[in-house]
């Protein structure tokens, strides 16, 4: 890979990965910690086209308070009563809209096949939004890695491995879930988040079909 392409690829990395962790509550450490310049900067690199999503995303949140954030979180994933934008694969994907259906079964049997393991002490079902990103995120680097080293086979297994995920998992319902919490949030930083995740996602699955 050239400078720039590698650059592109490992910022592919960081934006993917700090996606991810704008699906876990909200708090001030991610403004703090730049977690929006980081994730702006990659954005930059990977494709102009995410710059306006990005940028508008780290102003929403400095600009809102972290307790309406919270309550907005809260309302779309969380419920009580009612939960918004269902952030669980199996409920996208499931005929009867249930949570650790056989997709997540499926999708617990690629995570494995990628050696991704899941923190004993996380409490969310296995195909929670943050956790199917992160493992994208996963294979997102063993990609470059196997690609920096020249490794064809294994470039080979990981890009089939990412080809089942967005095409059998991910990919399928990552539309219908941003499209819910685009329409159910009360926050610019929740709509913002949803269409910049949809974007990124069929950017990666774009990459794959071409």
């Amino acid at each position: 890979m050239t400078e720039t392409e590698m650059r592109g690829a490992l910022a592919r990395e960081d934006l993917c990965r700090l996606i991810a962790a704008c699906y876990y509550e909200p708090e001030p450490a991610f403004a703090a910690e730049g977690v929006f310049d980081t994730l702006l900067a990659a954005a930059r690199e990977v494709d102009e086209t995410l710059v306006p999503q990005a940028q508008a995303l780290g102003d929403a949140f400095c600009a809102a308070e972290t307790q309406a954030l919270l309550l907005d979180y809260t309302r779309l994933f969380l419920g009580p009563m009612q939960i918004l934008a269902n952030p669980y694969g199996s409920v996208w994907l499931e005929e009867n809209r249930t949570l650790m259906g056989d997709t997540t079964m499926a999708v617990l049997a690629l995570y494995q096949e990628g050696g991704f393991e899941i923190d004993e002490e996380f409490r969310e079902v296995p195909d929670h939004i943050a956790v199917e990103l992160e493992f994208l995120y996963l294979l997102i680097f063993q990609e470059n890695e196997a690609r920096s080293s020249g490794d064809a086979a294994r470039l080979t297994a990981v890009a089939d491995l990412k080809a089942r995920f967005l095409g059998q998992h991910l990919g399928r319902w990552i539309g219908p879930f941003t499209e819910a919490v685009k329409g159910s949030a009360e926050s610019a930083f929740y709509r913002q988040l949803a269409e910049l995740t949809a974007l990124f996602v069929g950017r990666e699955a774009r990459k794959i079909a071409g």
